[in-house]
């Protein structure tokens, strides 16, 4: 049995009923017992300036310990303008300041973008993915678009859809056995 991991949970949605999250929180359902989920906010960030780097504001300092506390990370992103979000950019600069002291480095992750249309956010996907290797994550390879995404739930938030449900078990159990892989690589 693999040992316990943390896995720090970044959504890009800020909507209290987004249904970014509700994919989020059934990859957290489906996951093997030994990952543990922590979702990290985003919302109350304060924009990245470097000139208030010297005293950095409480939210970035929490952000970034809790990040460099996780063994991996799992991104879920709606697709914005074919992008991510601007919270969600503003999270992963806050995360990589200092310059040097990056909270994300090394950090096996996963991302998994949600769109209500047909092509499941593929652009915020991959522009996503830009940052995450400029940033020395080594990103799972499984790729995972979730299209036609509102109507997955049922009324309460859980995803109905039982052929989703399966392609994320399997996304799941993929990504976890990246993040042992990738932490013994590290070793």
């Amino acid at each position: 049995m693999p040992q316990p991991r943390t896995v720090a949970v970044v959504v890009g949605s800020l909507r209290k009923d987004s249904v970014t999250r509700k994919v989020a929180r059934a990859i957290e359902a489906l996951a093997p017992t030994h990952l543990k989920f922590d979702e990290v906010p985003t919302g109350d960030l304060p924009l990245y300036d470097q000139d208030v780097e010297a005293d950095p504001p409480a939210a970035w300092v929490a952000f970034r310990e809790r990040i460099r506390a996780a063994d991996a990370v799992l991104f879920a992103t709606p697709e914005y303008n074919r992008s991510v979000p601007g919270n969600l950019k503003n999270a992963i600069d806050v995360g990589s300041r200092p310059y040097g002291q990056s909270s994300w480095n090394g950090k096996p992750t996963a991302v998994v973008s949600v769109s209500p249309g047909a092509i499941g956010g593929f652009g915020a996907n991959h522009h996503l993915r830009q940052s995450l290797v400029f940033l020395n994550m080594p990103v799972l390879q499984h790729e995972a678009y979730i299209g036609g995404a509102f109507s997955l739930f049922g009324e309460s938030g859980e995803l109905t859809n039982e052929s989703t449900a399966e392609f994320l078990r399997t996304f799941t159990q993929t990504f976890a056995d990246w993040i042992e892989k990738t932490i013994d690589q590290a070793a």
